[in-house]
């Protein structure tokens, strides 16, 4: 169905260099060959991967590298990965850190996990000295007050190519952060203070824009969608959801008229997220409006674009940062915590992820929201058993940003039928210690619910993105920042 073909603002963009020291070649003339056939490969590697490669080749000395720093920041990228081959000097390496502005990964990848002694003379060892220069490179870095990141291996070693993976999702992260446009209709949640949200910092930053919306933007769109519109989207929604016999046509239908709306109001202003809510009063159309957010607002979420309730402009930033690493991301907060089975119960009753479901979702008709104005359909389901990732995104007193997140593992048994995404989370020690480990971060009422075990490309986006991360464990029962 092409209205749930993912959104995405553009791929991920990976400058790629490679460098050995020139005073190497007339001395040992196999030994350039060699290490260029290496840089094929890893070229090779990065072509693989679903991001945007620019490589400016193989430099030998530092006016080479300065023309490829040149290049690099024309080319504006995510992340810059230099594959050190062999020894080279760290001022070929400083320049192009330097001028990129762009966050750096130092590589080496010797050719094999080892060399083989008896047959190796000083040209065939060459090859294998990638590692060399990495502490006086990371040494000049720390010097310059540029932030070092390495990954050292061999060409072939999957578990390194798993951490370099690591930092091109990482940078995917920092990618759609840095050229997003977010949505923030109507007002905060009277008295929820925590969600408050200085709209200047989202852009200094992350380079975010922030576009402060109306919910009047909502309804002249609202009133422009078709009765054929609206039949359309009813079906679609039968085929992503099951209806339950709680369902009002009357409901649906206008669930499905503001679906609708909603998708033109993103185009419209060009946007990658949403967060809003309107309190509204007695019946009247904003509140409706308000009401009847949750249908349109999963669809979205679903294809890329995600939305958030009750204001929520970080925790729609974190969903959309846990969809840039393809681990969904949906609404949650702390619904109550079962102590026979040592799990957190968490979930919500307004938009939803619904790559994160175990089955297929289920709309549920409801007479009155919890704690909100009006009524409609909500979307409700059970997260798929297994490794989750709880993410959000903090905000300190100076004002400084923070991912925060803690694994655990969804489990079955039983959960509410309110209309809520609903799950069971053990994070593996006592579920109390956890709520209040997790609330000493700073995390806010809600956060994103991703799927799999990603605090660890997280952590990378966040050093990308120059910004603290926490994180609670309960295994190891203690929580770190980094």
């Amino acid at each position: 169905m092409s209205i749930l073909t993912p959104f995405s603002r553009r791929k991920t963009r990976i400058g790629l260099v490679a460098g050995g020291l020139a005073a190497y070649w007339p001395q040992f003339p196999e030994l350039l060959p060699q290490l260029q056939e290496s840089s094929a490969y890893v070229t090779g590697r990065f072509n693989e991967l679903d991001a945007e490669v620019v490589d400016v080749g193989f430099v030998s000395d530092a006016h080479e590298a300065t023309a490829a720093a040149e290049k690099l920041r024309v080319a504006d990228c995510d992340l810059i990965v230099i594959f050190l081959t062999t020894y080279l000097t760290s001022s070929m390496v400083l320049p192009i850190a330097q001028k990129s502005h762009t966050p750096v990964l130092v590589i080496d990848l010797q050719p094999t996990e080892a060399m083989d002694h008896a047959n190796f003379d000083t040209g065939k060892w060459l090859a294998y000295c990638g590692q060399c220069p990495v502490p006086e490179v990371a040494n000049v870095f720390k010097r310059a007050g540029i932030p070092f990141r390495s990954v050292s291996g061999h060409l072939k070693q999957e578990s390194a190519w798993t951490r370099i993976n690591q930092w091109v999702h990482a940078a995917g992260v920092r990618a759609r952060l840095r050229t997003a446009r977010h949505g923030l209709m109507g007002h905060l949640y009277p008295g929820m203070l925590d969600v408050s949200t200085d709209l200047t910092l989202v852009q200094t930053q992350f380079g975010s824009h922030v576009e402060v919306l109306e919910f009047d933007d909502l309804r002249v769109r609202v009133d422009e969608v078709t009765d054929a519109q609206v039949r359309d989207r009813v079906a679609l929604a039968r085929e992503l959801f099951s209806i339950d016999g709680s369902v009002n046509q009357e409901d649906f239908d206008w669930g499905a008229k503001v679906s609708v709306a909603l998708d033109r109001l993103v185009t419209d202003f060009d946007l990658d997220t949403v967060a809003y809510y309107h309190r509204g009063l007695q019946g009247e159309q904003h509140e409706r409006l308000g009401a009847g957010m949750i249908l349109g607002s999963s669809i979205l979420t679903a294809r890329g674009i995600p939305m958030a309730g009750e204001y929520e402009l970080r925790t729609s930033i974190a969903m959309l940062a846990a969809q840039a690493i393809g681990s969904g991301g949906s609404f949650t907060e702390i619904q109550a915590i079962n102590f026979f089975d040592d799990v957190v119960e968490m979930g919500h009753d307004g938009p939803a992820h619904l790559a994160v479901s175990a089955r297929d979702p289920l709309l549920r008709g409801l007479g009155v929201y919890h704690g909100k104005r009006g009524w409609g359909v909500s979307v409700e389901f059970d997260v798929q058993p297994g490794p989750v990732t709880t993410f959000g995104l903090g905000q300190d007193r100076d004002g400084s940003y923070v991912f925060i997140t803690s694994e655990g593992t969804v489990v079955p048994g039983p959960l509410l039928e309110i209309g809520n995404t609903t799950s069971r989370v053990d994070f593996g020690g006592d579920p109390g210690e956890w709520v209040d480990e997790w609330s000493q971060t700073g995390i806010g009422h809600h956060w994103a619910l991703c799927v799999g075990h990603r605090a660890a490309d997280i952590k990378a986006a966040a050093a990308l993105l120059g910004i603290g991360h926490r994180h609670v464990d309960m295994t190891a029962k203690r929580s770190w920042e980094i």
